[in-house]
């Protein structure tokens, strides 16, 4: 359909190779489920993908306000990284080394773990690991992306860092002004849509159940008698009254939920602060010829950004595409969420100039996509799942739009938490995780986009006095580093 199709850029490509995007039947009346899940992204197709795999005679149901992939799956930037948004050196601090480094590990490890599943259900979503590449262009630059590989070294170079020189660094990307760089094998390019409505094949091939264009109106907790334990995966009595969705069509009665909402949890009853949806938006060129990749380079499905402190990120797509994003939208009073704010021509020309500054050759050539979208930002910064007993809710989320490869982790997670399975992933740190709840406005409002526009300031007064920023240092406890 071509509302849907006008997405992203991803979306369009999905409808080109043979995907209708026409809505699976919605929920009609009253239903039952061993395990209810909010939300048909990656984080509720991987979960229910995950359980099913286990326990194939489960019930699973999956409820979608639109399509699969509607949210940030189906729009974000297309790396499926080992990045976590809470810096190992925070989550030691916090944690303690072993067990900072055993999340680590896991999200390195998760990299690989998508692209096995990606094979084996034979999902078409030009999955290519080729690490991730950034650049610096001045000194302080280079000094924080060094101080990168410094950090990764202290911690065993579990994360695979190297630091590049000019030369090297040119051989991989041929942007303007480079003095070198680093690079971290952990990352893939992947085209999100066709990852996630693939994904979502695969979970109606196992015999999950997804209802789309249904939204959540409110998800009820359930009522546990005390000493029961939940998580058998059906295997017997809930111990009381499981908990409940309801939709304007009907409820789902399940002995677990799973909320994976994302950027919309804030849209949920008493969730309204417990992320904030920022958007995150992006540009698209047409396909670019073989004479702008002869200079260009990233010939390996390397991802791409530098070393600035306003987040930007790149890609070559399959089709020789400049794929390419970044922050810059305000915070939205009252974390409002509107298809309006997809779209920011002021942003959208930013991100263009920035784009051609990086690779000149581009003049001459067309932007054909422009598309936006919210992520969730919790108050510290910190990803988090988990599955309270009592009520027989779970959850996952907050990924500060690092979340292709995290929501595949967090369903891995969540199978275990709801099957009650005592394995390394439900050990690992950021599980049972609880952020604290952003202010209620207006100073939510003013620390939001005074903390963006922060950051914005920081590279221009970078450029001008070639220091690190102090306004940066000053805010990076608010960004949880």
């Amino acid at each position: 359909m071509d509302e849907y199709r006008k997405l992203s850029l991803w979306f369009d490509q999905a409808a080109a190779a043979d995907d209708p995007l026409v809505p699976r039947p919605e929920l009609e009346g009253d239903t039952e489920a061993d395990v209810g899940i909010v939300g048909a992204g990656l984080t509720g197709l991987w979960t229910a993908y995950y359980l099913l795999r286990a326990q194939p005679s489960l019930r699973v149901v999956v409820l979608e306000a639109e399509i699969a992939g509607f949210g940030a799956s189906g729009r974000n930037g297309g790396w499926c990284s080992a990045l976590f948004p809470t810096s190992t050196p925070a989550l030691a601090r916090r944690y303690g080394r072993d067990r900072a480094l055993a999340l680590r590990q896991a999200m390195n490890d998760t990299v690989d773990e998508v692209g096995r599943v990606v094979a084996a259900e034979s999902i078409d979503c030009h999955w290519s690991k080729g690490g991730t590449i950034q650049i610096a262009r001045d000194g302080v630059q280079l000094a924080r992306l060094k101080a990168e590989v410094d950090v990764d070294a202290g911690f065993g170079g579990i994360d695979g860092y190297q630091l590049l020189d000019s030369e090297q660094t040119i051989a991989r990307i041929g942007a303007t002004n480079i003095l070198g760089g680093n690079f971290t094998p952990h990352c893939a390019r992947v085209q999100p849509a066709l990852l996630v409505r693939g994904l979502a094949v695969a979970v109606e091939r196992l015999g999950g159940v997804i209802y789309e264009r249904t939204p959540a109106l409110r998800i009820e907790p359930g009522a546990t008698a005390p000493g029961s334990r939940r998580g058998n995966g059906g295997n017997g009595g809930n111990g009381g009254n499981g908990p409940s969705v309801l939709t304007a069509a009907g409820v789902v009665r399940a002995r677990q939920v799973i909320r994976a909402t994302e950027a919309w949890t804030s849209t949920l009853p008493g969730s309204g602060r417990e992320v904030v949806p920022v958007y995150s938006l992006m540009v698209a060129t047409q396909p670019l010829p073989e004479s702008f990749w002869s200079g260009a380079g990233l010939a390996h499905g390397e991802t791409f950004s530098d070393g600035r402190h306003l987040i930007i990120y790149g890609q070559r797509t399959a089709d020789d595409r400049l794929a390419f994003g970044g922050r810059g939208s305000p915070y939205h009073y009252g974390s409002r969420i509107d298809p309006a704010f997809d779209r920011s021509p002021a942003v959208f020309s930013a991100l263009r100039a920035t784009l051609t500054d990086l690779f000149p050759s581009l003049g001459g050539h067309e932007f054909s996509h422009a598309w936006g979208g919210p992520l969730a930002i919790p108050r510290d910064w910190h990803a988090s799942v988990g599955l309270d007993r009592g009520t027989g809710i779970g959850w996952a989320g907050g990924y500060v739009g690092d979340g292709v490869a995290t929501t595949n982790l967090a369903g891995r997670t969540l199978a275990d938490l709801v099957l009650g399975r005592d394995t390394d992933l439900t050990t690992l740190p950021w599980v049972g995780h609880r952020s604290p709840r952003w202010e209620p406005e207006p100073w939510r409002w003013l620390a939001v986009n005074a903390g963006l526009r922060t950051m914005t300031l920081a590279d221009a007064e970078e450029r001008l006095t070639r220091r690190p920023s102090l306004a940066a240092r000053l805010v990076s406890p608010f960004v949880g580093h």
